[in-house]
Formats: C-alpha cells, structure tokens, sequence
C-alpha cells in the first residue's frame, strides 16, 4: 500500500538521506518547519514504514573489501525446498550485500564485497556446496562509478 506524503514529508526525507545524524533542529531549520512538527512527521514515517531504518555507509574499500563481484547464478531447480535452501544460504552469508530474482535467462544476480579474488573463491565455494547451481559467472567491477542509498523524491 502507497503511503501519501507530501511536500514537507519529501522535504524531510531529503535531509534525513543526506545526513541522517542531522538534529531536529537542524532538519526543521533546513525545511523551514519547526522540531516538533518535523519530529510528528518522521514518527509517521517511520511507524507506515516509508522509513525503514537508521544506518551508517561504511567505505568498503577502508575496511579491506576492495573487491566487488556481481554474481550471476542460473539454476535448474525451480522447486520451494531449492529456493528456501538458497535464499537461506544467502542471508547468512555476509559477503552478499544484495541479491535480486530476475525475470529472463538469469535467475539471480548478486552484489558480493570480498578483500579480494582468493576469498570470492572461498564464498563461491562454500555457496555451491551449501546448494546445488547450475551455472554461475562471477563478474568483477573494475571501478564504481556510482553507488548511493538515496531513492529520488
């Protein structure tokens, strides 16, 4: 169900994704409001669910993740049991930061952040003897160019 927000709401929202550690005082400085309005409207947010969660982005490259793969997995077995299998298999591995269900001749694709090529090796061979995979190709990002956890408002 789409929640309705308005001017202000995307007002907040824009603050909140530049610099969520921003104060409420600062937030309704930035929208022309004052704290406890703006304080009203990310309560309303957060409990319809618009705002999932407060986090921090960490540069991956300074904690020793230097490498990021995107996965490509195709599969034969279509069944519940495989996909339960699988997508259990993903979630607890942390070197997967996304995974996605495509629609085409791939099945899944997967964001994967590793030091280096050794340890995607040590992921890949760890997934394919947790669950059974027909094909994977593992493709290497030489440079981001772009990567951000803003949605557009």
């Amino acid at each position: 169900m789409e929640v309705q927000i308005d001017a202000m709401d995307r007002n907040i929202l824009a603050q909140l994704q530049e610099d969520a550690s921003q104060s409420l005082d600062e937030i309704a400085r930035k929208t022309g409001s004052s704290k406890t309005p703006v304080w009203n409207r990310i309560k309303k947010l957060r409990a319809s669910g618009v705002i999932k969660q407060d986090t921090v982005v960490l540069d991956p490259e300074k904690l020793g993740l230097e490498a990021c793969f995107f996965v490509l997995v195709r599969t034969s077995e279509h069944e519940s049991d495989w996909q339960d299998k699988f997508l259990h298999a993903l979630r607890a591995r942390p070197e997967v930061l996304e995974a996605h269900r495509l629609a085409g001749d791939i099945d899944y694709i997967l964001k994967v952040r590793v030091a280096n090529a050794r340890a995607y090796d040590v992921f890949y061979q760890a997934l394919i003897t947790e669950v059974r995979i027909f094909n994977v190709t593992a493709l290497l990002s030489m440079e981001e160019i772009k990567s951000t956890t803003s949605l557009p408002l």
